[in-house]
């Protein structure tokens, strides 16, 4: 029988990236919902269901950043490891997985630490209040005892995936997911442990897939398996995991700086309750870049591995349809955030000055989504090709570059209005960049010529 990954080179091409793009779509929708249902049950928590949920929205920097590491090593090292696949080079594929484990475990140490010992003073830089930093501090200081398990879980997964299992990779984030919308509402209002129940319930149920991908990647159902010969931070495979790795870990963890921003111009211009707007819209952000980001990490893959091989029409293809599918479903979910607000506003609270106030300021803040799905794919093919330093500008413009700069110098002259119309501006001035450096840089490297319609 045919291998997973020797599929990734032969098989009919819409078919197989309908294969590749559902279960990794479905599995970015469930991951999210760890988050998401948190809020969602934290938002209604009788009396101070609204300070609790701005509160565990300060805490999202620090979320960020812990998943930007896991991407570091599982999106730096997965996509190699697939053209190491592409070119039959199975050892090598496994050398690349063995040092990513041994990263993800050494992250998760020292970032469990530093953030224990200074969650404090970092909360209040979030934009903390003496009204808001108790509930914060409650969901941070439980969640960062299962650091591991998120390093893992994430970080690990990408490699069942990029070897053409996407269903199974599937399965392990709905694992935890499910696991997490049973025990959220049984901790939080049934024992009565508010937001800590909702800290604990996460990281049991990340345990849960951690352990899921663990087991899958040391059996031989994986093509690639998790040595103990190779479990080790090997320098010259880290140095290649780093230059491709740094792109999407400055997507993810610059996504802290850009809430640190953002909650801090916030709470200065406005108070608790505008924070409390962009806790709710950061997840509306989440539910709108979720599927498209699973069917762009899900097609990733076979581009990777297509190039490894040398099919280069075939990674034409591939991204063509990727990149028309990404924008179009930007269009559609980003309209309904900007036409209809209240359908999400909703979600998450039940106050009504809450609510009022995020429909009033959602649509302008969503605007520049619309037309996002453009960036997203085309930074996932720069990462499928290794274009280290391309993937890197791109990741580094929008929110460094763009957004951070703009959401301190617009509330100068706009008061708080100018911190959500920062967002806006940066996603079209950031799409349009990109679109002109795709089209040169990915002519250059895979020429003209037909593209493959099987």
């Amino acid at each position: 029988m045919e291998k997973n990954d020797e599929k990734l080179g032969t098989a009919p091409l819409g078919k197989l990236m309908l294969s590749m793009a559902l279960p990794a779509v479905a599995a970015q929708i469930i991951n999210v919902l760890y988050n998401i249902v948190d809020r969602i049950y934290i938002g209604h928590i009788p009396g101070y269901g609204e300070l609790a949920l701005t509160g565990v929205g300060i805490t999202a920097p620090i979320l960020m950043v812990i998943s930007a590491f896991s991407a570091f090593a599982g999106m730096g090292g997965a996509p190699q490891a697939s053209i190491q696949l592409g070119k039959k080079n199975y050892e090598g594929a496994e050398r690349i997985l063995g040092s990513s484990a041994a990263m993800l475990l050494l992250f998760s140490v020292v970032l469990t630490i530093l953030f224990q010992v200074f969650k404090n003073p970092v909360l209040y830089a979030f934009g903390a209040s003496d009204n808001t930093i108790i509930y914060a501090r409650e969901y941070i200081t439980i969640y960062l005892i299962g650091t591991i398990f998120v390093q893992y879980a994430l970080g690990l997964n990408t490699y069942i995936s990029g070897q053409g299992n996407a269903k199974v990779a599937m399965l392990s984030v709905l694992l935890g997911a499910g696991t997490n919308i049973v025990l959220d509402p049984i901790f939080i209002f049934v024992f009565g442990m508010g937001v800590s129940g909702a800290a604990l319930a996460t990281i049991i149920s990340q345990a849960f897939s951690a352990i899921w991908v663990i087991r899958f990647l040391t059996s031989q159902k994986s093509v690639i398996r998790i040595r103990k010969k190779y479990f080790r931070l090997d320098g010259k495979i880290i140095a290649g995991i780093a230059a491709l790795g740094i792109s999407p870990f400055i997507m993810q963890s610059t996504e802290s700086l850009v809430m640190i921003t953002l909650n801090s111009g916030l709470q200065k211009y406005g108070g608790d309750l505008y924070v409390g707007t962009m806790s709710i819209m950061s997840s509306v952000m989440q539910l709108i870049t979720v599927p498209v980001q699973g069917i762009s990490q899900g097609i990733q893959p076979i581009m990777s591995y297509n190039y490894g091989a040398g099919k280069l029409e075939r990674v034409k293809s591939t991204f063509l349809r990727m990149i028309v599918v990404c924008l179009a479903c930007t269009l559609l979910f980003g309209g309904l955030a900007v036409l209809t607000p209240q359908l999400y506003a909703r979600l998450f609270s039940s106050n009504e000055e809450l609510v009022a106030l995020t429909c009033q300021y959602m649509p302008v803040y969503f605007l520049g989504m619309t037309i996002f799905g453009i960036q997203l794919g085309c930074q996932t093919t720069f990462l499928a090709l290794g274009q280290a330093k391309v993937s890197l500008f791109i990741a580094l413009l929008r929110k460094v570059i763009l957004l951070i700069p703009l959401a301190i110098i617009f509330p100068k002259f706009m008061g708080v209005q100018g911190v959500y119309r920062a967002e806006p501006v940066a996603d079209f001035i950031s799409v349009t960049v990109t679109i002109i450096l795709f089209t040169f840089t990915v002519r250059k490297l895979l020429g003209g010529g037909r593209t493959e319609n099987s």
